[in-house]
This record gives C-alpha cells, structure tokens and sequence, in this order.
C-alpha cells in the first residue's frame, strides 16, 4: 500500500515546488527541490518503453462517477495509462520550467526534448486520427487539453466533445479526484465557462451542491457519501471531510472573481484579474493576501451595468480585464479611463476592456 500511494501521490515532487514558486516568487524552493524534481521526471522516463509509461500499479482517476448498476456503460471508467502519460508529461513541463527560472540550459534543452517524446507517444497510442481519444470520458479529454497532450489544430474539437460528454450526462461531471481540479479551468480556457457555471450551480448527483443539499458543510470524499436515498458509502472509505474535490475553490478564485497569478512576476509581483460573470450569479468577492498585501477583487451584476471594485497592494502591478461584452463603455470613479491617471488602457479584447494598473483602490463600472 506504502508503494502504490507514493505512486499516487509522486507528482507533488514537481507541483508543489512549481506552484509555490508561483505564489510566492521565492527561487529557493525550486533550488531545493530541483533535485527531487529531476529525479521523479527520470523515474517515469526509465518506467517508460517508446516514451510510454504504461506499465506499473495505478490508481488513475479515483472515485470517478460509477453508477451501482452500470449496464449501459455510463461509467466514467478512464485508460489509467493515458492518465500517467499526461501527468508524466505535465511534471516534465513542470521541470522545465524550473530549469527555465535556474539557468540549467542544458536541462532545459534535454526535457524539452524528452516532453514532446512523450506528447507524441501519447498521440500516437491515444487519439484517432481524428481526434477522438480512446477513453471518452470528462477526465480524458480535461488531462489532454489541460497539458497541452493534443496538436493545437485538434484541441478545439476535443473541447467540444468534452461539452458534448458533460451535456450527455444532464450536465453532469463525472470526473474524479485527478480530472475534476482542471474540468471548470479547461472548460473556461476552451470558451465554455457558461457550462463550467452549470456544472457548479449543479445541485443533484453528481455535483458539487448535491453534498450541500444533503445537509454537508465539509467537503465529502465521494460525491455520494450519502446516496440519493440517504444510505451511506461503504465506511471502510467515506470520509465527510476530504478536500479533493474543494479543488472547485481555485476555480472560484481565479475565473469567477478573477484573481489570478501572472507568469511573467512571480509571488504577485504582477497580478491579473479577469473576472467572468455568469451563472446567475449577482455578486461575486474574494481576497488574498500576498507578501505585497491584500489584493481583492468583487464584481456586481446589474441590469445593463457591471460594477468591479479592485485592490492592487503596494510595489505590483495589475492587468485588469473589464468585462464589457465587446461594446460597453467603462468608467473609474466616474471618470472616463482615458482621463484617470495612473491607469493605461491596453485596448479591448473579446467581451472585456483591458487595463494596467499600479496600487490602489478601483471602481469600474462598465455600462
């Protein structure tokens, strides 16, 4: 059991250092971790044979979405193998970009390599040529899309057959604890975050609101804890408090309120908000407090008007996204932007009017 959890749980050895590298903009981490990195990355490419790691114990998508009496094949049943292929292609990314901030050039050079070995073995045992993927479910098509698995020419497609899947299913996820942290984030990234908000606002089973409309005020192990008929999960393994499906929470953050990390300045040196407006929902807020402060963002939805108010701590800047469905006009403080100082507009794209910013407090509204 000890063997199959380190296999479980290996990938830390790059996201964790990666990810908090991103939060807070501190080098040494990668420095320290670099080595473990690099050694998790080499484990899988000496398991590998033709640049596949198919081979070994997994667990793949654990506690995905498996009706009792499964005879129509409705089981979100994922290729474990094509699992391990993405995240073995995600922890070398990941591995080259810590290079990318140490100066390994060489590192850099050598993974590279190895990366689009590995997204090319993953084609060519995993997608028809015309695009479909051999495991059909959410997770298959969230993992391939999420890391980039897929030729830019065919993600488009592969999005929409994960709409496709999700609308089969009465807007339903179906994913478990290795697709369901990036579903709402791809969906968002693909154009859907109209669906992304319906797979939210979903409250029967399985969803996120389903454990709420029980009575649940922790995050359940399973998304069936306690079933429809208020029978319980088999006890060896139904924790009421386990946080991997609460990974819907970063989604919240960085998509419905907009707070969100920019590559470019770690730590929140530079900041993007981007909020998108949906769901039914009237209001939206949150906040995070950083090594520079507080930043917030919160957005108010009126009829025909959208007020965002924006908290950009001291020493950052800040790219904000004003949503304005492609024609409204924008105000800060009730001036025109073109005559607040301190803010320089970047021009409009898509349904937003794009903004850079430096500290302080902002009031836009986008009529």
């Amino acid at each position: 059991m000890y063997q199959s959890e380190l296999l479980r749980w290996a990938d830390v050895a790059t996201i964790i250092p990666w990810n908090m590298w991103l939060a807070y903009g501190d080098k040494r981490i990668l420095e320290d971790q670099y080595p473990s990195m690099k050694a998790w990355v080499g484990y899988m490419e000496k398991a590998s044979k033709n640049d596949l790691w198919n081979t070994g114990f997994h667990f793949g998508d654990w506690l995905f979405y498996r009706p009792d009496d499964d005879n129509d094949g409705r089981a979100a049943l994922t290729d474990k193998y094509l699992i391990a292929q993405a995240f073995f292609a995600h922890s070398t990314q990941l591995l080259i970009n810590a290079a990318k901030v140490l100066g390994k050039t060489e590192d850099v050079n050598y993974y590279t390599a190895l990366l689009e070995k590995i997204k090319s073995a993953f084609v060519k045992e995993y997608m028809t040529p015309n695009g479909r993927l051999v495991s059909g479910s959410q997770t298959a098509y969230v993992l391939a899309l999420n890391f980039d698995m897929l030729p830019e020419t065919l993600r488009a497609q592969a999005a929409d057959r994960l709409v496709q899947n999700i609308r089969s299913y009465d807007n339903h996820l179906t994913t478990g604890f290795l697709g369901t942290p990036y579903l709402c984030q791809v969906l968002t990234r693909f154009g859907y975050p109209d669906v992304a908000y319906t797979l939210l606002m979903q409250d029967s089973y399985p969803s996120w609101l389903y454990p709420v409309k029980m009575g649940a005020t922790t995050i359940w192990e399973r998304w069936d804890g306690q079933k429809p008929d208020s029978s319980f999960q088999t006890p060896g393994m139904n924790s009421f408090n386990h946080y991997a499906y609460g990974a819907i929470g970063d989604w919240m953050y960085r998509s419905v309120v907009g707070i969100d990390t920019d590559d470019s300045l770690t730590g929140y040196k530079q900041i993007q908000i981007k909020p998108h407006v949906g769901g039914g929902l009237a209001q939206a807020s949150a906040s995070l407090k950083t090594n520079y402060g507080i930043v917030a963002a919160g957005w108010k939805n009126n009829t025909g008007t959208l007020e965002l108010d924006v908290e950009i701590p001291a020493n950052t800047r800040a790219t904000v996204y004003i949503p304005t469905g492609g024609q409204g006009s924008v105000t800060e403080g009730g001036a025109d932007l073109s005559g607040v100082k301190g803010i320089e507009t970047k021009g409009k794209e898509k349904d937003y009017t794009v903004v850079s910013v430096g500290s302080g407090k902002y009031h836009f509204v986008s009529k």
